[in-house]
Order: C-alpha cells, then structure tokens, then sequence
C-alpha cells in the first residue's frame, strides 16, 4: 500500500514540477546569448545574490517574482546587468497604435503589463501574475478575463478582497484597481508564473504608481486592455 502511495506522489510530482517550470515566461532568455541561468544554492537570497537595489529589482522584474528563492530554482540574468535599466528588458513593445488616451495593457503570455501615454509610447512596464486557471478552494476556472475595459473603482493601501480567502474574505489587495467586476489589478505575491484567482497582482511599488499616478476611475477610467 505504501509503494503505490509512493509511486502516485512521485508520479503527480513528476508532472507538477516541469508544469510549473514551463510557465516560467523569463526561461525562455536562457538560450540568449544577452543572458544566462544560475542555479540557486541553499542560503541564497535576493539580496545576498544582488546586494545593490536597483540591480535587484531588474533581475526581479526579469524572472517575473518577488517572492523567496528556492535551492534549486532557475534565475535569469542579463550578461550586462551593470549597464541597463528595467526598460531595456521590456517584454512589452515600445510603442502601440496610440488610442488618443493612457491606457494599460496586460500580456498574460508574457506576464508582463505596459502603461502607454496618449501617443501610444511605453512609458513603464512590469511583472505580473495572473489567473492560475484552476483553484481548488473553489473549484472552479478561475482565469483572468480577456478585453478591454476602463478602471472603475480604486481602493488605498490598506484594500482587502470581500471574497478571499474563501469564505469570510479579508487577504490584502493594496492598491486596487477594478476594472471588472471582482477583478482588479493591485499589488501582491509573484512567484513566476500565474498564481491568482483571476485579479492581475503587480510588484507593490508598480501597483502604487498606478494607482496614484498613471490610472483615473469612474466612467472616463483609465483603459485596461487584457491579452
């Protein structure tokens, strides 16, 4: 009985392991020649790893995470890390078909978003995890809504989800910014790869930045556009 118990884990770890590396977007760069992939050792750390700040958050917002590092986890890192900025490593382009407005875009391929001023020119960028697709606690899909919508309701720092955790609610949502229904872009974890019930959590400092400086609310809000 034991053996077969053992051969099922092992089996479920085998596929959940390699799924969740798949969905990694920054591996992808480790066959760049601009780049390359360390392994992470026991007692790493971001900031033992990259002990300067703004080095930091590039090799943050490159591997999509703010999370901790694990022993034998994948980072990617760019050979000229000294000599760029986070915009030089944007997976967003440049430039769009400008929309006459500010509008966010959210690439949930690259797992990545894009705040465009009214020429359609990039103007920030950063990581972001969304819908994991399946959530056991409610068991159902709980995947990000594709379209395009405008912000409607933005809440403080100190915003909280009515719904989550399941059943009395309560887990932070700083900075939220609604743009569907329950759905909202706000501030949160980011292991990496897709890992929410559906709202797109950004790093804090990018969810503050919109949601004080970039977004409006109401029915002229900002344009959000999920692809």
């Amino acid at each position: 009985m034991f053996s077969r118990i053992f051969l099922v884990l092992l089996s479920i770890t085998a596929i959940s392991l390699p799924a969740v590396a798949a969905r990694r977007v920054a591996h992808k760069l480790c066959t760049s020649p601009n780049y390359e992939c360390i392994k992470v050792k026991k007692g790493d750390s971001w900031q033992k790893l990259w002990p300067d700040p703004r080095v930091r958050r590039i090799v943050m917002r490159l591997n999509r995470m703010n999370t901790n590092l694990v022993r034998g986890m994948r980072i990617v890192v760019p050979v000229s890390l000294n000599n760029i900025t986070h915009m030089d490593i944007s997976p967003m382009p440049y430039s769009v078909h400008p929309y006459g407005q500010r509008v966010v875009v959210v690439n949930m391929s690259e797992q990545a978003f894009g705040a465009y001023d009214s020429n359609g020119y990039l103007v920030h960028w950063g990581p972001i995890s969304g819908g994991k697709g399946f959530c056991h606690d409610i068991q159902k899909r709980c995947n990000t809504p594709r379209g395009s919508y405008r912000v409607f309701r933005k809440g403080t720092e100190m915003c909280e989800s009515k719904k989550f955790p399941v059943p009395d609610g309560g887990a932070p949502m700083p900075y939220c910014m609604y743009f569907k229904g329950g759905f909202a872009m706000h501030a949160g974890d980011l292991p990496g790869y897709h890992a929410s019930h559906g709202c797109v959590r950004m790093f804090y400092e990018d969810a503050e930045w919109l949601n004080k400086h970039f977004l409006n609310k109401g029915k002229g809000g900002t344009k959000v556009i999920v692809q």
